[in-house]
């Protein structure tokens, strides 16, 4: 007898499944976003929009059950991960690697040439883990988050090269 496993990733601590959220993932996700400080907190209206949303990406991390998600949007050229969030049991277990990993390869294959997104100025943790995937800092936003007030510090990770000039 043959016992398949799902793939572990170097950066887990286990078997862990990527896939598209779905909307029995909602209490999830809502669950998810109000035991994360730093995501954006949106309502359950945008979360049950978002699943059915065109040109949005909405995954899920789990294991036997959800321990992060991360949501993208595409718009041509350019893709923006607009929130993210990882269960406290989940954090420094390499969950939002794979996330923000699965969303860049998918940006990818949609033809998409770069990847941006924004966080608070205190994030390190999430600071150091977009840095470490390539991210470049590439501006601020002023006093952009509020409870408590914090600058967002801008990112932007080019996934394509670009179109050869002609000459």
């Amino acid at each position: 007898m043959v016992f398949l496993r799902a793939p572990v990733s170097p950066w887990c601590n286990g078997p862990m499944q990527v896939r598209p959220a779905t909307p029995a993932d909602l209490p999830a996700l809502l669950a998810l976003d109000r035991g994360a400080p730093t995501a954006a907190h949106w309502s359950e209206s945008d979360y049950q929009r978002l699943l059915s949303e065109a040109g949005r990406v909405t995954l899920v991390i789990e294991d036997r059950y959800v321990q992060g998600f991360v949501v993208a949007r595409g718009l041509g050229p350019e893709w923006e991960i607009e929130n993210i969030a990882i269960a406290n049991s989940g954090q420094r277990r390499g969950l939002g690697r794979r996330l923000v990993e699965e969303v860049l390869d998918r940006a990818q294959t949609h033809g998409a040439q770069a990847v941006f997104l924004e966080v608070r100025e205190s994030n390190r943790a999430a600071r150091g883990l977009y840095s470490s995937l390539g991210f470049v800092e590439s501006g601020r936003r002023q006093s952009y988050y509020r409870n408590p007030e914090e600058d967002a510090v801008m990112y932007k990770k080019i996934v394509a090269a670009a179109a050869p000039e002609s000459y």
